[in-house]
Order: structure tokens, then sequence, then C-alpha cells
């Protein structure tokens, strides 16, 4: 077994290969998710920061089958009320396709729903609160995808956070945020599409892209187009 510098240089690289190959899933297998994993995924996610040491978050793990089915007939019924719409027009028609099967399948027939939330019972503002919520979602994403399982950040059903948190009985002043759909991939998933570093990385101002002389560890950088200009 590797020690010291080596065992760090591994394990930084088992933590990077996650963060670049981390991709939504939109189809699940039917297997449960064990305890023992779902624990631990949701451990990894209370170790995410938040503002002033907070952890506002609540995590409502839903799987009950009418709990389930009450969670994504909400978020059918946004998706049917301009949902659609929105992304026919924003999506790729077979990405927009991919994502149409994944609602009205009821989160692509996952096993599992996190509903996450965040608790402004505080006064915590509301910005403030998401901000605080939501890197606990992105610990909660890795960690499935390092146990092998399949999710996704949904924000859709959140649109009427009335409705979701009264699907799940969350109290006056805890704010549903997203729902994830938590499972086994339905079929292997393929790399994460992502905008090249030159579009969205910025040095000293914006507008002069953060072009590096090396990639990754070292490895020779690809040529980058140079950033967009401002709108």
């Amino acid at each position: 077994m590797a020690t010291g510098p080596a065992a760090a240089h591994d394990s930084a690289g088992a933590v990077l290969g996650h963060l670049v190959s981390q991709r939504a899933c939109r189809a699940y297998a039917a297997d449960p998710v064990p305890d023992d994993d779902l624990a631990t995924i949701l451990r990894a996610a209370t170790h995410a920061p938040s503002a002033e040491n907070r952890q506002p978050w609540v995590f409502v793990v839903v799987r009950d089958p009418a709990t389930r089915a009450a969670v994504a007939e909400h978020t059918r019924r946004l998706w049917d009320a301009g949902g659609r719409g929105h992304a026919r027009r924003s999506l790729t028609p077979p990405l927009f396709a991919g994502v149409d099967r994944f609602m009205t399948e009821g989160y692509g027939a996952a096993p599992m729903l996190v509903v996450v939330a965040g608790d402004g019972r505080d006064g915590l503002l509301p910005a403030v609160l998401a901000a605080s919520v939501f890197p606990a979602v992105q610990n909660l994403l890795l960690a499935a995808a390092a146990l092998g399982y399949g999710s996704a950040l949904t924000t859709l059903a959140a649109h009427d956070p009335a409705g979701l948190a009264a699907s799940v009985g969350l109290p006056d002043g805890v704010h549903p945020l997203a729902v994830v759909p938590l499972g086994r991939p339905a079929a292997r998933l393929g790399p994460p599409r992502r905008r090249p570093l030159a579009e969205v990385a910025h040095l000293d101002r914006y507008g002069t892209p953060f072009a590096p002389v090396t990639g990754p560890r070292g490895a020779p950088a690809a040529p980058q187009p140079p950033a967009r200009p401002p709108a």
C-alpha cells in the first residue's frame, strides 16, 4: 500500500477523477440503495462548508412509493405548466428528449429521492441559505458517484416550494431547494460536456482568458479559444 506523497497523489487523483467525471443520471435501475451506503453519502453531504458553519441543510430521504409518486407528480405538473417549453427552447433535441423522458417517467424511475431543504427559521437570508445548502448537494452528488450510484441535481420542483414542502411534511421556515434522485444507473454514463476553461476563467480582469501553460497535473495544455466578450 502506498504511503506518504505517493498515497496523497493517488488520493488526489481519485478525488479529481470524480470531480471531472460526475454527471447527471436520468435513468435508474430498480436496485435499492442500502442504508450503509446512504448514510455514507449523507454524512459526506454534511461535511460541506456553510456560512458561519450554520449547517442549515435538511435531507428528507423519500423511499415510500406513494410519497415518491407525489413528489414526481408535483414536478410533472410544473414540467407541463412551462418547464417543458423552456427546456425545448434551450436544449438540443437529443438532450431535450432525454430530459423529457426523465421528467415524465418520475425522475427516471429512481428508487429513492432526496429532497434537500434549507432551515431558515433562525433568520438566515434566503441567498445565504441557498449558498450554504448547495455545497452539501455537491458533496452528496460526488459521494454517490464515488460509490457507483447515479444522481442528478434538479430544482424544478422547488419552483412551487409550498407544494413540494407539503409532499414531504416540511415545517414553515424550512425551504425546499432541490430534489436529488439516487440509484444505480440503468446504463453506463458517458462523459460530461463542459465549456472550455478559457470561456469561463479570466485573469485579473474579465475578458482576459486564464490560459495555463500546462494542463492538469503538468500535462501540456490544449489550445483554448478566447473568452466570449461581455454581453
